[in-house]
């Protein structure tokens, strides 16, 4: 028993000395990165396409890394953006960690990119354990998914920098309190930003872009 904590000690460890080089590489290149979390359905593929097309359109250059278990489902969205993408597939782990990262960033021409988006495997829990090198973390939440969802994962929503509120336009059919949702957040952490967007609308992008700085 005493061996599997420290193996487990052990992989956060290595996690989080890599994440440190993935971090130093990208100020060296000044890209700023956003680690994008979120469950399945969120609409977290989406919201980096919406923000992509926006920063576009002001002469800012994007890039992404797609994470998911399996497939490439999300990397042939991206694709579209005319972007440069990197697919990475996790296989049996819930989670991107720095590693992967790291490899990713290899493979990509940082010199000419601004802003890269790194949309993290669809969960909840996992991704809490394995900094990644960003400079923020934003978690997106459905209302879909229910007005309990910040406070059923406190660890995620403490360690994010904001949460968007995806769907907004569907909170009263799904008889949503939002403004739970906002006070679970405060009760997490009362430093956090908490973003009301509608992707499909755009709705609270322009909000979300000036949570990022990139405004």
């Amino acid at each position: 028993m005493v061996r599997d904590v420290e193996l487990g000690t052990d992989i956060l460890a290595a996690n989080k000395k890599i994440a440190e080089s993935n971090r130093k590489n990208l100020y060296e290149h000044r890209v700023k990165c956003f680690d994008v979390q979120g469950a399945i359905g969120s609409g977290k593929t989406l919201i980096i396409e919406n923000l992509i097309e926006v920063l576009k359109e002001r002469g800012t250059r994007c890039g992404v890394i797609a994470g998911d278990v399996a497939g490439d489902d999300d990397y042939r969205r991206f694709k579209t953006h005319d972007v440069p993408v990197i697919n990475v597939n996790t296989g049996k782990e819930c989670h991107l960690d720095a590693h992967l990262v790291d490899h990713a960033l290899e493979k990509l021409d940082l010199d000419n990119i601004d802003v890269l988006f790194i949309e993290n495997v669809g969960n909840l829990v996992c991704p809490a354990d394995f900094p990644l090198g960003s400079d923020m973390k934003v978690t997106v939440v459905s209302v879909t998914e229910g007005d309990d969802m910040i406070r059923k994962h406190p660890v995620l929503m403490g360690m994010s920098d904001i949460i968007v509120v995806n769907k907004m336009s569907l909170a009263e059919a799904m008889e949503v309190d939002v403004q739970r949702l906002k006070s679970d957040a405060a009760g997490i952490n009362p430093h956090i930003s908490v973003v009301l967007t509608d992707a499909r609308t755009g709705e609270g992008l322009e909000v979300l872009l000036e949570k990022l700085g990139l405004d």
